[in-house]
């Protein structure tokens, strides 16, 4: 056994939802959720989301603005280069969490008169997946994660569901799927 010779930047989790009206189609509803624990930019959660309920507009909402910023300049911003922009207006928000990664998994938001909610279901096999940060073209950071495909998945924004739905996939030769909890997750950067 040995230590990751990388800094860790941050930990936490990373469930994510897209979804489309076809398989292989355009993403009609993309949305990345993250619960920090530990980040330069503290704890905290942030949700990053873009779907026809949204105008097709990227929106953020957090409680901690900070954490919703850093994670812009660094690992979100390199998985998706439209949420680099830190012009976008983050809405604070509170977060709840409820379900059972076994059979279903909802996480919830409160904001200024919205109710955002992103629910997985059709829970499938976790697959334990590590990488390593390197220079260009690789990524900057290093990922260990478990992602756990759910080829059930929901957004809806004031009880109103998004478009599209999620489509089976493959990942290092296993079953996954275009939605996914990712939990235990870690990120790097080289020293």
């Amino acid at each position: 056994m040995s230590a990751d010779p990388n800094r860790l930047i941050l930990t936490g989790e990373n469930p994510f939802i897209r979804l489309s009206e076809t398989d292989g189609g355009p993403v009609t509803t993309n949305a990345s959720y993250w619960r920090i624990i530990m980040s330069p930019g503290g704890p905290g959660h942030v949700l990053y989301v873009k779907s026809e309920l949204t105008q097709d507009r990227w929106r953020i909402y957090s409680d901690n603005i900070a954490m919703a910023r850093w994670l812009q300049n660094t690992v979100q911003g390199m998985l998706n280069a439209e949420l680099a922009d830190t012009s976008i207006p983050v809405t604070d928000a509170e977060f709840y969490k409820n379900g059972d990664a076994r059979d279903f998994w909802t996480e919830s938001l409160s904001a200024h008169g919205e109710e955002i909610a992103l629910t997985w279901h059709d829970i499938g096999e976790p697959l334990l997946i590590h990488t390593q940060p390197g220079p260009p073209p690789a990524r900057k950071y290093g990922v260990c994660t478990v992602l756990i495909p759910a080829l059930g998945a929901r957004l809806t924004v004031n009880g109103v569901q998004a478009k599209g739905r999620p489509f089976a996939t493959q990942r290092e030769g296993r079953p996954f799927s275009t939605c996914a909890l990712a939990f235990s997750e870690s990120w790097t950067e080289a020293r």
